[in-house]
């Protein structure tokens, strides 16, 4: 890998869970992602989430828009 950890996005990090760690188990990908990421590494509960939706077939990697309000707005 080059580049600091810092550089790999979200969609970067479920990549590597969704191919290299498929079968693993959530806490066995995240003691690895934890060794090689260090802080950058996604939390216990997020690996888990995403493992559990690759399982359903979800095996989209990029950031789905979501409903609701922005978190920032401006006032003018």
């Amino acid at each position: 890998m080059s580049g600091d950890a810092r550089d790999l996005n979200n969609m970067e990090k479920r990549a590597v869970i969704k191919f290299p760690l498929q079968g693993k188990a959530p806490k066995e990908i995240h003691a690895i992602l934890t060794q090689t990421l260090g802080e950058y590494a996604p939390s216990y509960a997020t690996v888990k989430k995403w493992v559990a939706l690759f399982k359903l077939g979800d095996f989209s990697t990029c950031n789905v828009p979501r409903l609701g309000r922005p978190v920032t707005g401006t006032i003018p």
